[in-house]
């Protein structure tokens, strides 16, 4: 009898884990649906909205410095390269900090603006997210991890930015660029051939919740 319960029990615990995990995969962005709307403080002080680039082709990168799975790609210039290449096209990207202030890879405005100076990249710019509110929106895992939204408004690209989960440099030029063959795809007005990819990398450190 007592096996029973216990066995009942677990059950319960079972199902109520499975519907959690259901009800936040419903809350997830969606492949082909409209993109979250969000406003965030860029490293300048500006507040950035993606209604401010209605028909154009948004980016967002969400990074941390002192990941190794983002480093080798600013230490070998790949992704700068991506960036500019694509903003040259009229592509906005959106560089995204999500680390809390106590977490690895956090920045301030300053700091921000340092690393892009230094690294010389070329984001449109940086919005700055210590308390994690636009990586919770886009249920943002990694870094890096990327999604594209078309210039109709709608997530057209979500997850890695290219094929080999790894953190050494070497890989990239062995690597499907996931990113950049989604980017030409949209400009081009076709479909992406691949739309959801599992992203890799660092996790995002979050603040923790109170």
């Amino acid at each position: 009898m007592q096996t029973r319960q216990l066995f009942r029990s677990f059950l319960v615990i079972a199902l109520v884990g499975l519907a959690s995990v259901a009800i936040a995969r419903a809350d997830t962005p969606k492949i082909g649906q409209p993109a979250p709307a969000f406003s965030a403080v860029d490293s300048n002080g500006k507040t950035v909205s993606l209604s401010d680039f209605k028909g154009r082709v948004v980016v967002l990168e969400w990074t941390n410095d002192g990941c190794p799975f983002v480093r080798h790609y600013y230490d070998r210039g790949d992704m700068q390269a991506l960036q500019k290449s694509f903003t040259a096209k009229g592509v906005v990207w959106l560089s995204v900090i999500s680390s809390a202030p106590d977490g690895q890879g956090y920045a301030d405005g300053a700091r921000a603006n340092q690393l892009t100076q230094a690294r010389d990249a070329a984001p449109s710019a940086v919005l700055l997210d210590p308390k994690g509110t636009l990586g919770h929106l886009y249920d943002a895992k990694t870094t890096p991890d990327l999604f594209v939204i078309g210039a109709d408004g709608k997530l057209a690209y979500a997850g890695a930015i290219d094929s080999i989960a790894s953190g050494d440099p070497d890989d990239v030029p062995k690597a499907q660029p996931y990113v950049k063959t989604a980017l030409t795809e949209v400009l081009a007005g076709k479909p992406v051939t691949l739309a959801l990819t599992q992203s890799y990398g660092c996790s995002i450190k979050y603040a923790t919740p109170q």
